[in-house]
């Protein structure tokens, strides 16, 4: 008999990997990668960033990452811009063309989660997403926060 942690482990692999299929179906119809798809809505979502701290968000390699961007800037949804203060940067920002292709991916990608996440009530994604901050260490991170601004 397994142990109940790795069951959880395989529990969460399991319906996180179900989800990024239909995600990469869902992608596909657009002509983007899942790599590609999860680079735009970072960047859609936090506005620029540099390379590193998009690689970091979306758990890519050095190698990947660059590979990723630059397929995106031969499709015209990204563009580098040269950090004022650091010229062996690049920052990524979003084009009219990109922001455009998101901003029609994005919706549906949410609803494909929502429907995955269905047979959830209200209540049990609280618990679930209180459990995950809580298995995370971000429970501790935000209630420093709130006692730092005397809440």
């Amino acid at each position: 008999m397994q142990n109940i942690e790795l069951k959880i482990l395989v529990g969460l692999h399991r319906n996180v990997n179900k989800i990024d299929r239909k995600t990469k179906k869902l992608v596909a119809k657009h002509g983007l990668t899942l790599s590609q798809f999860m680079v735009l809505e970072v960047l859609y979502a936090k506005g620029d960033m540099t390379v590193g701290e998009v690689r970091d968000k979306i758990l890519s390699t050095v190698g990947t990452i660059s590979l990723i961007v630059n397929n995106l800037v031969k499709q015209g949804y990204v563009e580098r811009l040269g950090d004022e203060k650091d010229r062996r940067v690049s920052i990524l920002h979003l084009t009219p063309e990109g922001r455009e292709i998101i901003g029609r991916v994005f919706p549906e990608n949410q609803q494909l989660i929502e429907e995955s996440m269905a047979k959830l009530s209200e209540d049990e994604k609280k618990q679930l997403l209180y459990i995950l901050k809580k298995m995370g260490g971000k429970l501790d991170e935000e209630n420093r926060k709130d006692q730092s601004k005397g809440i």
